[in-house]
């Protein structure tokens, strides 16, 4: 096991489309995509598919998207260790114009116990929040044993403040920020106080802002994509983290401006792709995407 990856699977269906129907219309979309869904899983699939020896402990259902999603995990060798619910959960999504709309159906009605694993192998466990007394149980066991912890503080969900007392790396979106009540500076400096080494802030066309193990504050500008070449930004931020965790897998002594910027340029690639399946990178695509696209121009200071 190199990384060990704890969160809510969904099956996603983005539907590409001019328009959604309302009322008693019907029409007919451009094209579609169904794919594994869910933060720390697609994560944990980029991560797989960048060569590493993956495990996801995630909800998984006795119904046909279970099996669906079981199959998929096959295709990337992802060793699934599921935790029983009634119905696997569902994410429709509809991008439009940089953004998407998504409407989900989420059974989190945990049926066992989470599975107790062995993770002296593993190098990095990454965490979305979801299934905290698992996240809360394997950051602690990770932090005992030296192991890299990451969190994509997304979203505010149960125990997630406690979570961060075990957290190395918190890359936290802006809705966060906005959710604790925090300015990107304020949400910054709480990271630092609960000791996470590297800490990021992640506002879209603006980049990251970040501050490494020195504590300086650093900007990262993001990869101007032109607009007419964007197709689907669902799931970018969880190959985000899935190639940042995959790039610390492969060179732990890089700084984190390095994984970072792979990280980024393996979301440039993504934004192109619709569904979060056909949007994983391969090493090659990160390295076209890297060379292909320039650095954002945008203002540096925080607001």
């Amino acid at each position: 096991m190199d990384a060990l990856f704890i969160g809510h699977a969904y099956i996603d269906v983005t539907m590409l489309a001019d328009e959604m129907p309302v009322d008693d219309e019907k029409t007919v979309a451009r094209d579609y995509a169904v794919s594994f869904g869910g933060n720390a899983v697609t994560a944990g699939f980029a991560c797989a598919k960048l060569g590493h020896d993956v495990h996801i402990l995630t909800t998984q259902a006795r119904d046909w998207l279970g099996h669906m999603f079981a199959e998929m995990a096959d295709c990337y060798g992802v060793r699934l260790h599921p935790r029983k619910v009634a119905r696997s959960s569902l994410s429709f999504i509809w991008p439009n114009d940089g953004q998407r709309a998504i409407l989900r159906a989420r059974d989190d009605r945990y049926l066992q116990p989470f599975v107790r694993l062995d993770i002296s192998s593993a190098r990095v466990v990454h965490l979305d929040g979801h299934m905290p007394d698992a996240a809360i149980h394997y950051a602690r066991a990770a932090r005992e044993r030296g192991v890299l912890v990451s969190i994509d503080g997304g979203a505010m969900r149960p125990h997630i403040e406690e979570i961060f007392d075990f957290v190395d790396v918190a890359v936290v979106s802006k809705q966060l920020c906005k959710q604790m009540s925090f300015t990107e500076p304020e949400m910054l400096a709480w990271l630092k106080s609960k000791g996470c080494r590297i800490g990021a802030v992640t506002v879209g066309e603006k980049g990251t802002f970040w501050y490494g193990e020195d504590g300086v504050l650093q900007h990262l500008p993001s990869l101007h994509v032109p607009s007419d070449r964007v197709v689907d930004t669902s799931g970018a931020g969880d190959v985000f983290h899935g190639a940042y965790c995959a790039s610390y897998l492969e060179r732990p002594d890089a700084p984190w401006r390095a994984h970072f910027e792979f990280a980024r340029a393996a979301s440039a690639y993504k934004v192109q792709r619709l569904g979060n399946e056909a949007g994983l990178p391969s090493r090659e695509d990160i390295a076209r995407a890297t060379a292909e696209f320039a650095e954002s121009v945008t203002t540096k200071a925080l607001v």
